[in-house]
């Protein structure tokens, strides 16, 4: 049947031809950061990443709610989103004890979540937040709840 192939080719073109704006003729397609359970898998600021602890972890609901764990310690914050731009309020965090390395790290990637506006890039199931330092939060898609 010829609808068939048609709309192979429509569903294809569709996709090519994504949703994005272009900058260099090429197009893409930003991926929603909200709703998605990101790990943390590293911080880079001032030219040095640091890898994250397997714990570290950041959600940010459509409702205007972020949760996660820094490191050490579970965090929750009131975000807002306009497209790729994301800003964190005051974090509310437990205040668990775990090892300096843990604990330095929390403090770099809380300080980064909240220092001002987040530009946010995705990237085939992977998020980088960048402050307006340069700094950058890395972080992957699906990470378990």
């Amino acid at each position: 049947m010829i609808l068939a192939p048609a709309a192979t080719v429509l569903a294809a073109l569709t996709l090519a031809c994504g949703s994005g704006k272009a900058d260099s003729g090429a197009v893409t397609v930003q991926q929603s950061v909200t709703g998605i359970n990101w790990r943390v898998d590293s911080l880079t600021v001032g030219g040095t990443t640091r890898h994250a602890p397997a714990s570290a972890r950041l959600r940010i609901d459509t409702d205007g709610k972020a949760a996660g764990n820094l490191g050490c310690n579970q965090f929750s914050a009131r975000a807002t989103v306009h497209g790729d731009r994301i800003t964190l309020g005051d974090l509310r965090t437990t205040r668990m004890a775990c090892g300096p390395e843990r604990m330095d790290f929390e403090r770099a990637l809380a300080r980064a979540l909240t220092t001002g506006t987040l530009t946010a890039r995705t990237d085939h199931g992977k998020l980088t937040l960048t402050d307006g330092d340069g700094d950058r939060i890395h972080l992957s898609g699906n990470a378990p709840g």
